[in-house]
C-alpha cells in the first residue's frame, strides 16, 4: 500500500500558475487607470506612471544609508555585520562565544553539552589571542572600558583612548611601564582631548596605580606620541558639578560667567582648573542664595575647603563685590 502524497493534475497546476500571474498583475497595475506602477525611492513612494496616483506612501527604505557613484566606491562601502571597533583587541571580527550553556530555544544545556562549550570557549580565546601582543591589548583595553565605565566616560572617549594605546603599543613605548599605567595615561589623554575631562584625583581613585606614575607615564605617553593636549578649562568641569549638587541652571551660568571674567584678568593662570570650577560654583550658588556648603562642593570636586575658600574669594573680588559669609 502506496503512502505517496498524489499529484495535482496539469489542469490544477495551470489554474493556480494563472491565479498567481493575475494577482501579481493586480499588485503592479494602477487600481484607477490599470497603468504601470513604480517605485519613487527618493520619497518613498509607489505611483502609477500614467495617472500619477499616489498608490501606497511612507514606505521602508530597505537599502544603505550611503551613496555610491562608481562601482569600487560601492565595493569599499558594502559591509556586512556589526561595525568594527577599536575598543576591541580584534576589533570585533572574531565570534564569541555566550558563557549563558543555552541553545537557540532557550534550553538549558545537558552536563555534556556544557564541557563540550567550555572546551570550545577555551580554544576559542586561546585562538583569539594568539600572541602576547594580543593579549597586552586585550588587557589594556578591558582597564580602559573598567576606568570609563566608572568615570561615565562616553563611547568617543573610550575609542580615543584604545587608538592612543595602540598606539604606544605600536612605536615600543610600554618596556619598563606597567600595562594599567600606560592604559590610564591614554584615557586621561582622551578625556583631555575631547573636552570631557577628569581630575587626576578622580582616575587615581578607580586606577590601579599610584598617581605618580600615572602622571609620569601621561607626560612620556603624550611627549613621545606628539599628542595635542589643551590645558584644560574650568567651564568644563562646571556642569558636571551642577548636576551632582543638584543646583539649577541659573548657577551654571553664574559659575560661567566667574570664570570668565577671571579668565579676562588672568587670575586662573596656574591654578588647578579643578579647583577654580568648584569655588565658581560655589561662589554661583551663594549669589543666587542656594543653600549649599563648602564640604559638599569639595567632596563633589574631590578637593579641600580652603582652596573652595581661597579661589572663590579672588573670583568675587573681579566684579561682583563682597560675600557676606
Amino acid at each position: 500500500m502506496s503512502n505517496s502524497t498524489p499529484r495535482p493534475s496539469p489542469t490544477v497546476r495551470q489554474h493556480e500558475t494563472e491565479s498567481e500571474t493575475e494577482s501579481a498583475d493586480e499588485t503592479t497595475r494602477c487600481p484607477e487607470c490599470s497603468g504601470q506602477l513604480i517605485t519613487d525611492e527618493e520619497h518613498g513612494e509607489t505611483v502609477c506612471r500614467e495617472c500619477g496616483l499616489v498608490v501606497e506612501s511612507d514606505e521602508i527604505d530597505r537599502g544603505p544609508e550611503w551613496r555610491a557613484f562608481d562601482s569600487a566606491e560601492r565595493d569599499s562601502k558594502s559591509r556586512v555585520g556589526a561595525p568594527t571597533t577599536n575598543m576591541m583587541h580584534d576589533k570585533g571580527l572574531s565570534t564569541n562565544i555566550g558563557w549563558q550553556d543555552k541553545d537557540a530555544y532557550g534550553k538549558s544545556l545537558s552536563s555534556n553539552q556544557r564541557q563540550k562549550m567550555q572546551r570550545l570557549r577555551t580554544w576559542n580565546e586561546r585562538f583569539r589571542t594568539r600572541d602576547s601582543k594580543e593579549r597586552n591589548l586585550k588587557q589594556a583595553l578591558g582597564e580602559i572600558d573598567r576606568m570609563a565605565s566608572a568615570l561615565g566616560l562616553p563611547k568617543a572617549v573610550r575609542e580615543t583612548a584604545s587608538v592612543i594605546y595602540r598606539r604606544a603599543l605600536d612605536e615600543d613605548l610600554l618596556p619598563g611601564r606597567s600595562i594599567e599605567g600606560v592604559a590610564t595615561a591614554a584615557l586621561y589623554a582622551a578625556a583631555r582631548q575631547l573636552n570631557n575631562p577628569r581630575s587626576l584625583d578622580e582616575f587615581a581613585a578607580v586606577s590601579r596605580v599610584e598617581k605618580m606614575e600615572m602622571t609620569r607615564t601621561y607626560r612620556y605617553i603624550v611627549r613621545q606620541l606628539g599628542l595635542e593636549v589643551k590645558p584644560a578649562d574650568p567651564e568644563q568641569y562646571v556642569p558636571r558639578f551642577v548636576s551632582r549638587l543638584d543646583l539649577d541652571e541659573e548657577v551654571e551660568r553664574e559659575a560661567r560667567a566667574l570664570l570668565r571674567a577671571a579668565k579676562d584678568a588672568a587670575v586662573t593662570s596656574g591654578k588647578s582648573p579643578v579647583g577654580l570650577a568648584a569655588a565658581a560654583v560655589y561662589a554661583a550658588a551663594l549669589l543666587t542664595n542656594q543653600k549649599v556648603t563648602q564640604s559638599q562642593v569639595g567632596e563633589v570636586a574631590d578637593i579641600s575647603e580652603v582652596t573652595i575658600r581661597n579661589r572663590y574669594k579672588e573670583l568675587l573680588e573681579l566684579d561682583h563685590g563682597e560675600l557676606v559669609q
